[in-house]
């Protein structure tokens, strides 16, 4: 009995002593892999973030996406090796996560299309931070761009999270791409006024102004004959920064210098007729 006994107790230890010898080599594969992963990837990180940062024109959040899709790809080849190391099936791991990854798919359809709209925003890039867009139904100064979301800020500090969905199905106006905008500014004057007058008033104010860029050339004609005015615009163009300081300052200044050269900017006027019972008799 006592010989039975040894013997099961020296194949348990032998047993376990194997087990420790396999798995241990094991636990030490696994944690050298994992050590080594998790620096591979903080430098891969680094690096990317260094060669990004080389070229010009390349916006923080596209170095910032990029890095971190580096990392976290590393990371998961990591934990797949670990997982290898232990002899778990990493073939048969990868079809029931894909099988995972396709139901949850199929219940985050929403979310899932801001994340591939928010990919698309971050490479095709028809817009960076600061810029002045139109987008979704809303517009405003872009403050971030995120995998889900685009946030926005109106120009009296009201901020809007736009969901990428909306941002890249709709059409996208992005006012401070071009360095350069065209301003158009209209204002009537009677049909009694003389037209010569008024683009006299208009030419002297616009050449006044700094802000006006020599080319193209500033424009100004009588756009249409309206109801009870007569039309005039003035085209010029102005840097895109300009552009609102210098409407709000021009639309004041010409109608001061409509007033001091007597010219009338007319309101809308209705001539009623009325016919008397006699008179219809």
């Amino acid at each position: 009995m006592d010989e039975n006994i040894q013997t099961m107790t020296d194949q348990a230890t032998e047993t376990l002593a194997a087990l420790a010898v396999t798995y241990g080599i094991s636990m030490v594969g696994a944690i050298v892999i994992l050590i080594v992963g998790f620096w591979v990837a903080n430098r891969s990180r680094s690096a990317v973030v260094r060669l990004m940062q080389r070229f010009d024109g390349i916006d923080q959040t596209l170095t910032d996406f990029l890095a971190g899709l580096v990392r976290y790809t590393i990371i998961a080849v990591t934990i797949l090796a670990v997982l290898a190391e232990f002899g778990v099936q990493t073939a048969s791991l990868l079809a029931v996560m894909g099988a995972a990854g396709l139901a949850i798919g199929l219940a985050l359809q929403g979310t899932l299309s801001n994340v591939a709209a928010g990919v698309m925003l971050l490479f095709l890039r028809p817009f960076k931070l600061g810029d002045f867009i139109e987008a979704g139904g809303v517009s405003g100064s872009v403050k971030a761009i995120t995998l889900f979301r685009t946030e926005l800020s109106t120009p009296d500090n009201v901020q809007i999270f736009v969901p990428n969905s909306d941002v890249w199905g709709s059409a996208i106006s992005n006012y401070s791409y071009n360095s350069t905008r065209r301003i158009e500014i209209e204002c009537g004057i009677a049909y009694d006024d003389d037209i010569g007058k008024a683009f006299e008033v208009m030419r002297s104010i616009v050449a006044e102004d700094d802000r006006v860029l020599p080319s193209p050339a500033p424009m100004i004609a009588v756009k249409t004959l309206g109801d009870s005015s007569v039309n005039v615009i003035c085209r010029v163009w102005v840097k895109s920064d300009d552009y609102w300081p210098f409407t709000f300052d021009k639309q004041r200044e010409i109608k001061e210098g409509y007033d001091a050269a007597g010219l009338n900017i007319p309101f809308p006027t209705r001539t009623v007729y009325q016919v008397s019972e006699k008179a219809a008799d």
